[in-house]
């Protein structure tokens, strides 16, 4: 982790809908249904069920978690038309290694 990295992730966290969509994804199966076709959270949770529980227009929670995602906060994953968020957990460790 340099010094760039961590102040780009401070800027991601200044937000507090992001702050709380990191926290619902944390343990995703207590906040959020699985996707109907998956069926599972192994891939993350589907931008529209985060949508729906954040309460923010699509727009919004799209530039969020592009924001989010660019920093490496999360990781993206495709399923044809669907896009899956889920935490990347080792940078979310260095970040926090990096703070102490």
């Amino acid at each position: 982790m340099n010094l760039k990295l961590a102040t780009e992730i401070g800027k991601c966290l200044s937000n507090n809908p992001r702050v709380q969509i990191l926290e619902w994804l944390k343990e995703p199966e207590k906040h959020f249904p699985p996707h109907e076709t998956l069926k599972h959270f192994n891939d993350g949770v589907c931008v529209t069920y985060i949508q729906e529980k954040a309460g923010l227009s699509q727009s919004t929670i799209s530039t969020y978690l592009a924001n989010m995602e660019k920093c490496g906060l999360l990781i993206i994953t495709r399923h044809g038309k669907w896009s899956y968020f889920k935490r990347n957990e080792e940078l979310i460790r260095q970040y926090t290694e990096f703070l102490l």
